[in-house]
């Protein structure tokens, strides 16, 4: 392997959740934007990128970043993923991550305290 290592083979064999929540609905708090994570044709290593956005004068409050891998139990990633944070974003150019689907979960809150969640699924193909 030649980047970071995101997601773990055996973490990647744990069970799947039974469903996925999400926090879609219209609000003044901060927005976590996908940067090509959806796209159909992923292969490892991955460019994993999410933009973080606030609005009305507040910042991100990087404190309350938390990245979940999404499995039976969930796998904590934000330790793995801390060094590449910003107060723009996560940017891991390099991202290892098995051939599958990856159910993942962010959440952080702004300087006021207003809360996000995104859940997204990552779907990478066999090189």
């Amino acid at each position: 392997m030649a980047g970071v290592v995101l997601i773990t083979t055996e973490e990647a064999k744990l069970p799947e959740p039974k469903e996925l929540a999400s926090s879609r609905a219209i609000t003044r708090g901060p927005r976590i934007d996908l940067s090509d994570l959806e796209s159909d044709t992923l292969h490892s290593p991955i460019h994993f990128k999410l933009i973080f956005r606030a609005f009305g004068g507040a910042s991100i409050d990087l404190n309350t970043l938390t990245v979940t891998y999404l499995r039976g139990p969930g796998v904590d990633l934000t330790p793995r993923i801390r060094p590449f944070v910003k107060p723009t974003g996560i940017d891991i150019p390099d991202a290892e991550v098995p051939p599958g689907n990856h159910a993942i979960r962010v959440d952080l809150r702004d300087s006021q305290g207003r809360p996000v969640t995104t859940n997204f699924i990552v779907t990478v193909t066999p090189n």
